[in-house]
């Protein structure tokens, strides 16, 4: 489980360039699949060998009638709910503004680690950034995001206050399935019925579930750890902003995770924040079953599950692997099923292929259809071995990685996919070169 670096402050104090800075180096490993949704307000992240999912607060949607002070409370509030660090980012050409003392304030009282980076100092020499010691949180780090400038330095601060996150201590074979989802589409119905019990409140309110919730129970001598995730902050009151937000807390569930039942709503169908969640899910090399809740509230006709179907896979175009189940939380219907595609998806992700077996397979499917070349190079697939698993994942040593077209890529994985199954679960294929 990776620790949470929210970056807050007013607006127009460079957060998303600070985020950008850290995080624009790294590329996803599956950046160029289509139907992943760019709408990025967090991202993971690495320094010095620690690993660390950063989010960047920036995005907030602020209605006119609010006031400033409200707006940077929402925006606080949130972060401090959710995260194990907090940088707060200040405008140094600006100066010391009061709307500063109010988030300092409020960050002065929690318990969370907080970094003050001081942005937009070009001349670090220049003493004008100083005056912000009087927000009284501990000594402030100067930094242009915009040109890179000591960040490194302000990165050092933030993963030597990072917390060791405690390890999960369940039985090694042990199940671990996160149900994530918008609020109100069903999760903590789904958990009670996997359960047996009234384990999680119930509502119809969206956002009852505050925090992430684990439950162990058994079936058919195995053991499951169901992890129900919150929607939104409260229940008493629900607010677009933080409605924005509640992605996050489903982030820390996908991490500790082994399956992800993403929980969809059959009446309103795929949203970008659905995008979000399952992104990723799939980024992270998670087992994904796409469960469709509340198909009693669907008119039907003979050709209904097919075009739900069909619309889902046009929505989710990085998710073609995940099997789908059509449920009520409510009747009851096909809910168990739903616990035998995770055993299924489960067992694919832990699937060994044998270096020759794997390396036969591959020769058959470039005898097929031959590699591509440039320029008269052709590529060359010299041989290939898993290096792992959950999710699958293989090395290609190749002649020039360079040929390696990403519809050709594409074409490799669903050659595996047809010979060794892998249902449910991404496939990661890294390209390495080797002469002969």
């Amino acid at each position: 489980m990776k620790p949470i670096i929210a970056i807050v402050g007013r607006p127009n104090v460079g957060k998303s360039t600070l985020f950008n800075r850290i995080c624009g180096g790294r590329t996803a490993i599956v950046e160029d699949t289509p139907g992943v949704t760019r709408d990025r307000l967090y991202r993971d992240a690495s320094w010095q060998g620690k690993n660390f999912t950063l989010i960047d607060t920036g995005g907030l949607e602020f209605n006119e009638e609010d006031n400033l002070i409200n707006q940077v409370k929402k925006q606080v509030n949130v972060a401090l709910d959710e995260a194990d660090v907090i940088v707060l980012v200040v405008d140094g050409k600006a100066g010391l503004l009061p709307d500063d003392f109010v988030v300092a304030e409020r960050l002065r009282k929690t318990k969370k680690p907080v970094i003050l980076a001081v942005n937009k100092v070009e001349q670090f020499q220049d003493p004008a950034f100083m005056e912000f010691y009087q927000l009284g949180l501990d000594e402030p780090t100067p930094v242009s995001a915009m040109h890179g400038m000591n960040v490194g330095d302000l990165l050092d601060k933030m993963v030597e206050v990072m917390p060791q996150l405690p390890e999960d201590d369940y039985e090694p074979d042990a199940v671990k399935i996160a149900v994530v989802g918008r609020p109100n589409v069903g999760k903590s119905s789904m958990v009670n019925l996997f359960l047996g019990q009234e384990r999680v409140i119930v509502s119809d309110i969206p956002g009852t579930t505050r925090d992430a919730i684990d439950s162990v129970f058994q079936r058919n001598d195995r053991q499951y750890v169901v992890i129900d995730t919150a929607g939104l902050r409260r229940k008493s009151r629900i607010e677009d902003p933080t409605e924005r937000y509640s992605v996050i807390r489903s982030l820390r569930a996908v991490d500790r995770s082994d399956v992800v039942l993403m929980i969809l709503d059959a009446v309103e169908g795929v949203t970008e924040q659905d995008k979000r969640i399952a992104g990723y899910a799939h980024e992270a090399g998670k087992a994904i079953v796409l469960v469709v809740n509340k198909w009693d509230l669907v008119e039907k006709d003979s050709n209904t599950i097919n075009r739900f179907e069909r619309n889902i896979r046009e929505e989710f175009a990085f998710l073609q692997y995940a099997p789908t189940a059509f449920t009520s939380a409510l009747t009851r219907q096909r809910v168990f099923q739903v616990l035998d595609l995770v055993d299924f998806v489960a067992e694919q992700s832990t699937r060994r292929v044998s270096t020759s077996v794997l390396n036969d397979t591959l020769a058959e499917a470039t005898r097929l259809t031959p590699p591509p070349s440039d320029k008269g190079k052709r590529l060359k697939i010299l041989y290939a071995t898993q290096a792992g698993v959950k999710p699958p994942k293989f090395i290609l040593f190749v002649n020039e990685p360079k040929l390696l077209h990403f519809s050709y890529k594409r074409y490799i994985e669903n050659q595996l996919r047809q010979a060794f199954g892998f249902e449910g679960n991404p496939i990661w294929l890294l390209v390495r070169k080797r002469d002969k």
